[in-house]
């Protein structure tokens, strides 16, 4: 499921609450000048990004001995938090609810799209700590960038966690 908003195309609104047509346009004349809506006063889309790249730290290892590194998260749904609260396996054991609650937000890991708990119960633990604060990163702050510290001159920088280019992550 992928939901993307595109912005609509149009002049930009001049300054004021009472500002004339944009320039190299003219008032509209006739009948219907009073119904017209300038294109500058019509609402701008934004853009909302609900799907996430990130690159496991040890990756998926599948059946066949392969290694799959790259993902894809998408934001989740109220839904996507609420059904697996009555999953038979979270109400037995309340920390299985991560498992199945990446297994529905997991999109892609590699070239494996049938994500689902059996999927994330076999990934590395250092693996499933990493989701674990890409989704609350990508769900609650809004933005994958952490604040880190290099160990040999303790300067502070962000890094993006999503990564951008390979090796980074």
């Amino acid at each position: 499921m992928r939901r993307q908003f595109a912005p609509e195309p149009g002049p930009v609104a001049q300054e004021g609450p009472f500002a004339g047509p944009a320039q190299g346009q003219g008032r509209a004349q006739g009948a219907g000048a009073a119904a017209a809506v300038p294109e500058a006063l019509a609402p701008v889309r934004e853009t909302m990004r609900t799907e996430f790249t990130f690159e496991l730290p040890r990756g998926y290892v599948d059946g066949a001995g392969q290694v799959h590194r790259t993902g894809v998260m998408r934001l989740a749904t109220a839904r996507d938090e609420l059904v697996p609260l009555r999953d038979d396996r979270v109400r037995e054991n309340p920390a299985y609810l991560s498992v199945v609650l990446l297994g529905r937000v997991v999109e892609r890991i590699g070239s494996v799209t049938d994500i689902h708990a059996g999927v994330i119960e076999d990934l590395f633990a250092s693996d499933l700590a990493f989701l674990q604060d890409f989704y609350r990163r990508i769900n609650a702050e809004g933005h994958t960038r952490a604040q880190v510290t290099c160990p040999s001159c303790a300067t502070g920088f962000a890094v993006d966690l999503a990564g951008g280019r390979l090796g980074e992550s």
